[in-house]
């Protein structure tokens, strides 16, 4: 299995690309405990920036861009981050989307997450990312993974978040794979998600 981690993160170091890789190895280790080994794949939105506005421009794409789509494209589970500003993903992380086949994600599971200087910023998840992906017919996991700038100083309470959400997403990704059978310990209803 190939898992894609694209994090939409403007510096370097980022936030959102931190949280992007740390819901990838979780991912990677939760579809593991399922005897499922997946390989991870990272592209980086922000040195796409030029390439992606040439694409839609002038319609012309990039070996570079042509590449993150296809790994996008071929991935078996998407994992997508994106920081917050103003309220609402960031314009580099809309580019990228824009520059996909609205039907290019439909049933491909993908696992949400967002990175914010306050917690106020965390509905971004319900009321930005969640209808572009369903507008994409994808598979949404059913937890999606916001930190705040604060969260990074409990690393407990973030671990705990992004374990449950990769374990979450892994079952998703899983599922979407019909001719592997599903162990009966992996199939969880929303209670349990919430009950931990």
């Amino acid at each position: 299995m190939q898992l894609v981690v694209l994090s939409a993160g403007a510096g370097e170091p980022s936030s959102s690309r931190l949280l992007a890789d740390r819901l990838g190895a979780a991912t990677q280790a939760a579809l593991a405990d399922q005897s499922c080994a997946a390989s991870l794949v990272s592209v980086q939105v922000r040195t796409l920036g030029p390439a992606l506005l040439d694409a839609l421009t002038t319609r012309t794409v990039s070996p570079e861009l042509a590449a993150a789509q296809e790994a996008v494209l071929g991935a078996d589970g998407l994992i997508a981050v994106t920081p917050v500003y103003n309220g609402s993903y960031s314009g580099l992380f809309k580019l990228f989307f824009d520059a996909l086949d609205p039907r290019s994600l439909a049933g491909r599971p993908v696992l949400l997450g967002a990175t914010g200087g306050s917690p106020r910023h965390s509905l971004v998840m319900e009321h930005a990312l969640l209808p572009l992906f369903y507008y994409f017919r994808a598979e949404v996991a059913p937890l999606a993974v916001y930190a705040a700038s604060a969260d990074w100083s409990q690393p407990g309470e973030l671990d705990f978040r992004i374990e449950k959400a990769a374990a979450a997403f892994a079952r998703r990704i899983i599922s979407s794979h019909p001719a592997k059978e599903l162990p009966a310990e992996a199939v969880l209803d929303y209670d349990d998600l919430l009950r931990g």
